[in-house]
C-alpha cells in the first residue's frame, strides 16, 4: 500500500508521537491511502483535495479517524460498491472489504487497534436486522 502522509512525513510522526487523533482516506483496491493530523484537513474530501486527488471521488475511499485508543470507521456504503445490486449483499461485502484494507493500513502505520463503527452508521445494520 502506497502511505502518502499529508502535509508531510514529518508533521504526521509528530502527531502519532504526541498521539494527537489521525484521519485517514484508503482507497477501495487498497493500493492507496492518505493520512493526516486530523487539524489539517478536518474532512476527509478536504483531505483528498490538499493531496492534490480529486475530492468528488471520496465515494472510492474508505473513511477513518483513529488514534491509539482505536479507530472510527465512517461507514458509508456506496450504492454502487463493486456493482453489487442487492443491498445486504453489497453492505456485507463493503464491510469485509473495508475491514481489511483498513486493518492492513493500522498495521502499516504501526496501529494494532479496535475499528468501531459509530452508532449513526450502524444503520445499514438496523436495515438488515442485525
Amino acid at each position: 500500500m502506497n502511505i502518502i502522509k499529508y502535509n508531510d512525513v514529518l508533521s504526521v510522526e509528530e502527531a502519532i508521537k504526541q498521539d494527537e487523533p489521525l484521519m485517514a482516506v484508503i482507497s477501495f483496491d487498497g493500493e492507496e491511502a492518505v493520512v493526516s493530523h486530523i487539524d489539517e484537513a478536518m474532512e476527509h474530501h478536504i483531505l483528498l483535495e490538499k493531496a492534490g486527488l480529486d475530492s468528488r471521488n471520496i465515494d472510492k475511499y474508505f473513511r477513518i479517524i483513529f488514534d491509539k485508543e482505536g479507530c472510527d470507521w465512517t461507514f458509508i456504503c456506496p450504492s454502487d460498491y463493486r456493482n453489487i445490486k442487492d443491498r445486504q449483499k453489497r453492505i456485507t461485502a463493503f464491510y469485509k472489504d473495508g475491514f481489511t484494507a483498513i486493518a492492513d493500513f493500522l498495521s502499516q502505520m504501526g496501529y494494532f487497534i479496535d475499528i468501531k463503527i459509530p452508532q449513526r452508521y450502524r444503520r445499514y445494520f438496523q436495515a438488515m436486522g442485525e
